[in-house]
């Protein structure tokens, strides 16, 4: 994780530096509401990549042996064309996805911001978890979510695996009063977060919302904070979160302050007062996959792992 924070720190630099090609993320809407079908490619000049993640989204498949998220990144030459790599998306987008929310973390939660709130408990809860403790000394960490069993489970990891003993939370408003850094992160689509419940000072990493028909705060959560997003074109074409917030009249369009590469950059302020209360929307990008995918492929050449296949495109 610590090595995955540094990767998407400096992409996200890159794409602010306007040193990236990032055209919005193609999703397919699969009939009788199955699921998700979506393709994300992009472009990078430092390092030089080339690829794309091709990404399934079936909420049917939770309780059953497959994932609910499923999919491939694949790496291109970015001289040649071919294709030179095939990885499973899944851990990648688990670690990228958090590790990016420590960037925003370490750029925009206070100092001495040690108490969280994780709203969810799957996959992205414990790669969150992981990140937090990266860029901040936690000190309280409470969790909910509808599932008991599967908090109970989170809990079990986080101790076992982290060393962290988590709080068990009776419902959203318990776990978010008081913190300082909240993370949501489910498969909700109306809110679960109501803006009365932040604390002055707090970040919000609002995370599992990725689509402009569902969103996990309500109007006034959003309207309570400075917005900062991975991305300006995504946010206000893909975001629910925000464009359900603007529908209701709570905000405008310029309520995003900016976009947090351009924090990284020093081109814009990120926090500005400690009572402040900071939000940074994820959406999730595609150069964050092509960043994580790049760095794994030249870790598994130096360490000589992984299989060789011909994948056609050769003259012999």
């Amino acid at each position: 994780m610590p090595e995955c924070v540094e990767v998407m720190e400096e992409v996200l630099r890159t794409l602010a530096r306007g040193e990236a090609i990032l055209p919005l993320r193609t999703m397919l809407q699969l009939p009788e509401g199955r699921g998700i079908f979506g393709l994300m490619p992009s472009h990078l000049s430092a390092p030089p990549a080339l690829g794309l993640k091709a990404i399934s989204v079936f909420p049917a498949n939770d309780g059953t042996a497959f994932d609910s998220h499923q999919g491939l990144v694949i790496l291109f030459s970015p001289e040649r064309g071919n294709p030179i790599a095939i990885m499973d998306a899944s851990s990648i987008t688990a670690i990228r996805t958090a590790a990016v929310s420590a960037v925003a973390t370490r750029a925009l939660a206070r100092e001495d911001a040690a108490d969280l709130a994780l709203v969810g408990s799957g996959v992205q809860a414990r790669t969150h978890l992981e990140a937090m403790a990266v860029v901040r000394p936690l000190r309280r960490v409470r969790v909910w979510s509808p599932t008991r069993v599967r908090v109970e489970a989170f809990a079990k990891w986080a101790a076992e695996a982290l060393g962290i003993t988590v709080e068990i939370s009776s419902g959203p408003e318990e776990a978010v009063r008081g913190a300082s850094i909240v993370c949501t992160v489910t498969a909700a689509s109306q809110p679960v977060i109501r803006g009365e419940w932040l604390s002055e000072g707090a970040h919000v990493n609002a995370v599992g919302s990725s689509d402009r028909t569902a969103r996990e705060l309500d109007a006034a959560a959003v309207a309570r904070c400075r917005l900062l997003v991975d991305r300006i074109e995504s946010t206000v074409n893909e975001s629910g979160d925000f464009l359900m917030a603007r529908a209701e009249g709570a905000i405008a369009d310029d309520h995003i302050r900016g976009e947090l590469g351009d924090v990284l950059l020093g081109k814009i302020p990120g926090r500005t007062s400690g009572e402040q209360i900071t939000l940074f929307k994820s959406l999730g990008l595609a150069v964050e996959d092509l960043a994580a995918a790049h760095h794994v492929l030249r870790a598994a050449e130096r360490a000589n792992v992984g299989l060789t296949a011909e994948l056609g495109g050769l003259r012999h």
